[in-house]
């Protein structure tokens, strides 16, 4: 399969220094979100996930080193998966993770069988995809899903690209929610939460998460 500018610029060196830049312990990642948002990402999943089996098969795509996928496993979720392009980061995934199946592999072609999990997630992934590549991606989630689709990216109610680090064309900003519903309009919103940045006074900067169930 043809991999988008998009795949190579994540899979290259850039996306080698992001995974370094942002790789964190578990105490230093709840401490990131807490610093950032006012709510560990622990507190915003458990907003999300009350009432999931501990069974629960989750897929994480472009899941990097596998740090939501540990904050999962320390509330008690068994059933993890990850499927993530950069090979650096998935090397580094099996350094720090345990019971957790974490795989290389593109979001655009996902290698599971139709409604195989019961949840299938992103975590500030979709806002690298290009917009003409989006229904690719969503297409994927919502086959692989057998019931939920849930989300954590950067919000705006209207689609906008911004710089990423002096870069044009890895960055946007959209109601992912929304573009989801409007490509798959059975799915039904059950719950979404704007988490404005602490900053957000002078940056404006807000991200949201957000949770889909498929209903047909």
């Amino acid at each position: 399969m043809k991999t988008t500018q998009q795949e190579d610029f994540w899979s290259g060196e850039f996306g080698q220094h992001y995974t370094d830049r942002n790789t964190r312990d578990r105490l230093e990642w709840d401490e990131f979100y807490q610093q950032n948002w006012g709510l560990t990402k622990s507190e915003m999943n458990a907003r999300f996930t009350e009432g999931w089996s501990a069974n629960t098969r989750i897929l994480e795509v472009g899941c990097n080193t596998g740090m939501q996928l540990r904050g999962l496993q320390d509330a008690g979720f068994e059933n993890l998966y990850g499927i993530e392009l950069q090979s650096y980061a998935v090397e580094k995934a099996k350094q720090t993770t345990q019971h957790i199946n974490i795989i290389q592999g593109s979001g655009f072609e996902l290698p599971f069988r139709d409604g195989f999990f019961d949840v299938v997630c992103t975590n500030g992934v979709l806002i690298h995809i290009a917009p003409d590549d989006l229904p690719k991606i969503m297409d994927e989630m919502v086959r692989c899903s057998g019931r939920y689709i849930w989300g954590f990216e950067y919000y705006s109610p209207e689609l906008k690209a911004i710089p990423y680090r002096g870069n044009e064309g890895f960055l946007w900003k959209a109601d992912y929610a929304a573009l989801f519903q409007q490509r798959h309009p059975s799915l039904r919103l059950v719950k979404q939460e704007l988490y404005p940045y602490i900053n957000a006074a002078e940056s404006g900067n807000v991200d949201y998460m957000y949770l889909l169930e498929k209903t047909a």
